[in-house]
């Protein structure tokens, strides 16, 4: 079988995640430790404890969905499996810094702190309730472009993640989205669902959290991934670090090519497939996308000791 390792995106939060490998594993434990140190917040105690409400805060949820991702590969590493058994890496969104977090081409603590600035820029650069995104079910890619460029109307409405091949999600102006769901079921699609998220990411509106993870991202050291990095925006395979840098930036306004990358990963012989980290949510589209390959959640202890076995 031929790996690859993928780690979820926002959504996938849940109180507590996490714990449970925190409490078996001594390594994941203070994976969330060096995280709580870099961030100078007890973001376990969120995790762990705390309101739904907060940690799904986007500048909350980014950080802890990564450290939860890390503490899993932690616990993988302690069965005996190493981020190179993996013949790619990939993530969703905010899963690409924890996919290049456990590749080694970011330290823990650089993916944190980054993270919490890329949760707050996006929240900051739409003010609430100017921005939506909606999620088209039964709509193929080229369908639900079609569809954000008639909802724009001269406001922003893009086709924000294509998922698999009967889910993307648009994002933009609130009233082109809301267009954009009317439109969609005329189209043909099933259901036009406007998602409880706090900002329209991956569209044009979200340019000036670019420019502040760029400067931020120009300030952190990239080491060359030990294993190449399937990135959101080409779908393809990138190991520079400059370039993955570069593609950081372009994906907080670009789309997340979550559905080709699968393809690709298949097309380069991947046939077994690990969610590493909370949920199961990947694991689901990679099975509406391609119904060849094995998934596997390792979300708990019991899934990192089965994965060594």
């Amino acid at each position: 079988m031929t790996k690859a390792f993928v780690f979820p995106g926002q959504g996938a939060q849940s109180i507590g995640m996490g714990k449970a490998f925190a409490d078996a594993y001594p390594t994941a434990k203070a994976v969330f430790d060096e995280v709580d140190e870099a961030l100078g917040q007890n973001l376990s105690a969120l995790i762990w404890d705390g309101d739904i409400a907060e940690l799904t805060l986007t500048e909350n949820a980014q950080p802890a969905l990564m450290a939860t991702s890390m503490a899993a590969m932690a616990a993988l590493n302690a069965e005996g499996v190493q981020v190179t058994d993996a013949a790619f890496v990939a993530g969703h969104s905010l899963g690409e810094y924890s996919a290049l977090c456990a590749a080694g081409a970011l330290s823990l603590a650089d993916t944190a702190r980054l993270l919490k600035t890329r949760g707050q820029a996006m929240q900051e650069a739409v003010p609430v309730g100017v921005g939506a995104m909606a999620a088209l079910l039964g709509l193929d890619f080229a369908a639900a472009q079609a569809v954000a460029a008639e909802a724009a109307q001269g406001e922003v409405c893009q086709a924000a993640n294509d998922n698999d091949p009967g889910q993307v999600v648009v994002s933009g102006h609130k009233a082109a989205v809301e267009r954009a769901a009317v439109l969609a079921k005329e189209a043909g699609a099933k259901r036009a669902v406007i998602l409880p998220v706090s900002a329209p990411f991956h569209c044009a509106l979200m340019e000036p959290a670019a420019r502040v993870m760029e400067a931020a991202l120009y300030e952190v050291t990239f080491s060359a991934p030990s294993v190449p990095v399937v990135v959101n925006v080409l779908a393809e395979a990138c190991s520079d670090p400059n370039d993955l840098r570069a593609h950081l930036v372009a994906q907080v306004t670009g789309s997340v090519r979550w559905r080709e990358s699968v393809l690709f990963m298949a097309a380069q012989g991947v046939d077994e497939i690990w969610e590493v980290g909370a949920g199961k949510a990947l694991s689901g589209m990679i099975r509406r996308i391609d119904r060849e390959i094995t998934c596997k959640a390792v979300n708990d202890p019991d899934g990192a000791k089965a994965a060594g076995e």
